[in-house]
């Protein structure tokens, strides 16, 4: 993690916070959120993963420090400390995602919005049956995207969404039915 976050006034601003500066303590943190966002960011494109989880993780870091803050040797220097709660944080994070593939729904949109008369009506009754099994606002999507060939603009205005959270839900509601398939077949 290192010499971008060896920042010698961290110590002095930490220590001033642990007297009860807040000053001090909003700007140890702002700079130490900043400092991590682009040692996470890095380590993220090292493990093959794009950004999306970066500030959520700056922001466990940020909790961690919070909490731990007693736990913080003051003759010791700040920044081993918080690269180490780094680490920690960014392993959590990767073992929680365990490995994946990432395909950006970009790349699959078109392929998602196929007319409906193109499949088979035997097709269309198994897909309606795992539809089912969706939460409302899940079926929604897959039903308007990619069963009736709305666009994603047309359903995120449908729904009051952003065109990039439809996006979003509409990966993962895919993904949800791709396991209901494969539990259904294989298990079956």
């Amino acid at each position: 993690m290192g010499a971008a976050i060896s920042r010698e006034h961290w110590d002095t601003l930490m220590r001033q916070a642990m007297l009860g500066h807040d000053a001090s303590y909003r700007r140890v943190l702002d700079e130490i959120a900043q400092a991590m966002r682009g040692v996470v960011r890095s380590a993220l494109s090292r493990a093959g993963r794009g950004n999306a989880d970066a500030e959520d993780i700056v922001q466990e870091i940020l909790i961690a420090i919070h909490v731990k803050r007693d736990t913080w040797d003051q003759a010791q220097p700040l920044s081993p400390w918080v690269n180490a709660i780094t680490r920690y944080k960014l392993i959590d994070c990767l073992r929680r995602q365990g490995v994946r593939a990432a395909v950006p729904i970009d790349l699959v949109s078109e392929s998602l919005s196929a007319p409906p008369e193109e499949a088979s009506a035997a097709d269309a009754g198994d897909v309606r049956k795992l539809l089912a099994h969706l939460p409302e606002r899940d079926r929604r999507l897959v039903e308007d995207i990619s069963l009736e060939g709305r666009s994603i603009g047309e359903t995120a205005a449908a729904l009051g969404m952003q065109e990039g959270a439809v996006r979003v839900a509409l990966h993962r509601a895919i993904k949800k039915l791709a396991a209901l398939y494969r539990r259904d077949t294989e298990g079956y």
